[in-house]
């Protein structure tokens, strides 16, 4: 977010400078506006331009608001007068044949119709319907974002309008009609605007926005526009990719040199960059023109290594040469890659597998017979046919590969690898054995190491640049407590850094068996209050649950209260790869996932779900949970719910109790 101060000059969209008499509140900053996932259009920025010249600096403006998953273009708020949504449209009306249609969008044709325009030469456009979208906005600020808004008459404080710079504002009037109810045309058209190019030219903000020279409205206030704000922020990880990495100087280092072997193996605590260092160096490498594969565990880790990459690079096409892949999938494609008889071989390792059954009851007879069937052909046969795939010529060799997560590898996994390395090429594996959630740790001592291609001992990383300090002394103490591997790999804090990084921490203590549904739900409830008041983004907000189908029911029952989430397994509780694949942290939606799924991500929003603590994984798998809060000036949160008796005793040392 960005106040401009009294007078201050910002660059606006079309590279013109407005003078803003006044404080006002742009999101985002007007600096970062070239930088949108989806960057501005014509029409959009000369709408942007009159609102930042003629609105009352009372008005807060938020570009490509991250809505719950909707997109407007643009949302006004004034804490005193009300809300407004805007769509804007650069339709050229000349140059495309529409004609309207009672449908749920403009222009749904037959194909008769397209084939029939195109023979004539004419541009044939299928087009959402506006007014229907800005229908939906308003009615979901109206019942969704701002429910304290009264039932009758909250509408009245809520403009939906319609722009189209390129256009009359006749003709679109016209188009537009059938698709109006009589009071949007009629008894309340102030509050659903239809203005054209006359009125973005001529700078006539009254006919854009006829609200926007009220005063006050008995039915806004402070409460409504906090409730709204947790939903108009743009996600702390979407900020975060329009900045360059820092490093400090021990990273940069490691990110910038290579051994003379070219084999390096780093360890450090949650938060210390140990995958900064792996992106910087993979971008590095690429810049070069070294073909790079990065392979990680888990596959909702490849979005977050990747944008990490994006953001150490200084180049056009970054992503030449870098391939990413878990490290199943990379035995997938090497047997594919070495030719039919090793696909077919691959093949059959799953073939006498039934598939999983979707009922309960028969899911869990599924896995108690098959299991560990499974387990063993992904950890121990599927790594031992892509370790003798991959001597064949056809498969791809790479000048560098590095392994994130490397604790959660076994040992003839990395052996494996290392003969995908070109003769003379570069291996770096980095690794934290405080997470070590599948108890493979072990494999990598030094003894287990020998003949591994490694020579000397870890780079150790120190210091956490993630944890707020006090998020931090509570995972230390449950690593002293709870974890075997906790002596040398627990997280430090910066050398002479002030408490700069607020956070809340809070444990809810449940009794085992109880039905955690609506506990868990009333959290992310009441955390969405707080980032509201906080500035933060409800997308930022993530539960991690050690149960998929403990969080399978807390997205239902958050959908049940028109609230989207973005998840990694289904209502039934069985695992996707395909939604594996489009976990991203920058979806404006809140996030949904295991905790095994979220190992390597971070943010500043955490619902932490933990239901058992009696095996030495869960608890390294609770830790990693503990050490995903990130930082952040503007305030961090952690509430876990927790069901595992032998927590409790712990969890009465949080600061706050539920």
């Amino acid at each position: 977010m960005i106040i401009n101060d009294s007078a201050s000059q910002v660059e606006n969209t079309s590279g013109a400078i407005a003078t803003v008499a006044e404080k006002r509140i742009v999101y985002p900053p007007a600096n970062a506006m070239s930088q949108l996932r989806q960057p501005l259009t014509a029409g959009e920025g000369a709408v942007l331009d009159l609102f930042m010249r003629e609105l009352p600096p009372a008005w807060e403006i938020y570009v490509q608001p991250h809505m719950n998953g909707l997109r407007p273009d643009f949302v006004l708020l004034n804490p005193k007068v009300g809300i407004a949504v805007f769509e804007v449209k650069d339709w050229d009306l000349d140059a495309m044949s529409y004609r309207n249609e009672p449908s749920s969008s403009i222009g749904e044709h037959t194909r008769e119709n397209v084939l029939r325009a195109a023979r004539d030469g004419r541009v044939f456009d299928v087009w959402p319907n506006p007014v229907l979208q800005l229908r939906r906005y308003k009615e979901e600020i109206h019942q969704l974002y701002c429910p304290r808004l009264e039932q009758r008459n909250g509408f009245a404080v809520i403009t939906a309008g319609l722009i189209f710079p390129f256009a009359a504002r006749e003709r679109v009037v016209s188009l537009m009609a059938p698709h109006q109810t009589k009071e949007e045309r009629e008894t309340y058209c102030q509050y659903s605007p239809i203005s054209g190019r006359e009125a973005i030219s001529g700078g006539l903000l009254e006919q854009v926005f006829p609200e926007s020279i009220r005063q006050s409205s008995k039915y806004m206030n402070s409460d409504h526009a906090d409730d709204l704000r947790g939903w108009l922020m743009e996600p702390d990880f979407s900020v975060a990719q329009r900045t360059p990495l820092e490093m400090d100087p021990r990273q940069r280092s490691l990110a910038d040199t290579r051994t003379e072997s070219g084999y390096r193996r780093i360890k450090g605590p949650a938060g210390s960059g140990k995958s900064l260092v792996l992106a910087a160096r993979a971008a590095k490498l690429a810049g070069e023109g070294k073909s790079v594969l990065i392979a990680t565990f888990n596959i909702t880790l490849w979005h977050y290594i990747r944008d990490l990459v994006a953001r150490a690079s200084d180049r056009p096409g970054w992503s030449n040469g870098i391939t990413t892949l878990n490290f199943h999938e990379w035995c997938r494609r090497t047997c594919h890659e070495a030719g039919a008889a090793w696909s077919q071989e691959y093949s059959e390792l799953f073939r006498s597998v039934p598939e999983r059954p979707e009922d309960p009851q028969s899911r869990r007879e599924w896995r108690k017979r098959w299991q560990p069937v499974v387990d063993r052909i992904l950890n121990v046969d599927v790594p031992d046919l892509a370790s003798r795939a991959v001597k064949e010529p056809s498969v791809t060799r790479y000048d560098a590969i590095l392994i994130d997560e490397g604790q959660d590898y076994r040992l003839p996994w990395w052996t494996a690898l290392r003969r995908a390395v070109r003769d003379g090429g570069e291996c770096v594996l980095v690794a934290d054995a405080t997470q070590d959630v599948y108890g493979t740790a072990d494999a990598w001592t030094d003894n287990a190491m020998v003949g591994a291609g490694f020579s000397g001992g870890w780079v150790q990383l120190e210091t956490s640049y993630r944890l707020p300090d006090d998020a931090m002394e509570m995972a230390r103490t449950f690593a002293t407590d709870f974890l075997k591997k906790a002596s040398t790999d627990l997280p430090k804090s910066e050398q002479g850094s002030l408490a700069l990084h607020p956070c809340s921490l809070r444990w809810v203590q449940r009794e085992p068996e109880t039905d955690t549904t609506a506990v868990c739900a009333n959290e992310i409830l009441s955390m969405m209050e707080r980032a509201g008041l906080d500035g933060l983004a409800n997308a930022d907000i993530c539960l991690l649950t050690d149960d998929q189908q403990a969080g399978a029911e807390v997205v239902r029952s958050l959908r049940e209260r028109n609230i989207r989430a973005v998840t990694t397994f289904n209502d039934r509780g069985v695992e996707s790869k395909r939604l594996k694949m489009g976990f991203w942290m920058g979806d404006a939606r809140i996030k949904v996932t295991t905790l095994h799924s979220f190992k390597g991500w971070e943010s500043r929003l955490l619902v932490v779900h933990v239901s058992r603590a009696f095996t030495d994984e869960a608890r390294a798998l609770i830790y990693t949970g503990l050490t995903r809060l990130k930082r952040s000036v503007q305030g961090s949160h952690l509430t876990v719910v927790c069901t595992a008796p032998e927590l409790a005793n712990f969890g009465r040392r949080w600061p706050e109790q539920g």
